[in-house]
């Protein structure tokens, strides 16, 4: 991909990943509204430009809309699953301390995406064998080189206790 238009490098998947803000599940939809003009909105037009591209990625559920020129103060609105609304006054910040007050009001906490990445990690583990709701695999003959289930497929004479007794006793 060419690497065109104005500052390419938000547009690199290594850009987009390190994006840091993962909203809680129940934050559903986000405005933005901003100034195209003036220093009170240099924040959330620098927020919009840098953070808004690794919040899409991240939070690919959220539906973000962004609002121009609409109001004399910038400020993000958050709308709840539950109906309730945040509102963020953002007027002569930084887009640093933006990124850093959102994620700390509505993101989720570090503890919660380590324990939703232990979780995920768990049930991804081949390793696990169990009910499909759990794990990949049911049972381990699904694995591929492993010797298929009884049940489904008979065994080989040779692998089968039986045979091996019955030719012990022809042999002693």
């Amino acid at each position: 991909m060419p690497m065109k238009g104005r500052f390419p490098i938000r547009r690199t998947l290594e850009y987009l990943q390190k994006g840091d803000i993962i909203f809680k599940n129940r934050v559903k939809i986000m405005t933005v509204n901003y100034n195209t003009q003036g220093e009170l909105s240099d924040g959330a037009r620098k927020f919009v430009f840098f953070n808004i591209p690794r919040i899409q990625y991240k939070n690919q559920w959220l539906q973000i809309m962004m609002f121009k020129n609409m109001t004399p103060s910038p400020f993000l609105k958050f709308y709840l699953d539950n109906g309730e609304q945040v509102l963020v006054d953002v007027e002569g910040k930084d887009h640093k301390e933006i990124s850093q007050h959102v994620k700390k009001i509505l993101g989720k906490s570090e503890e919660v995406l380590q324990a939703e990445a232990q979780a995920k990690m768990q049930a991804s583990n081949p390793a696990n064998f169990g009910p499909i709701k759990y794990c990949l695999r049911e049972c381990m003959c699904e694995v591929e080189g492993q010797v298929p289930c009884p049940g489904s497929t008979p065994l080989p004479k040779e692998m089968t206790g039986k045979y091996r007794a019955q030719m012990s006793a022809s042999q002693e």
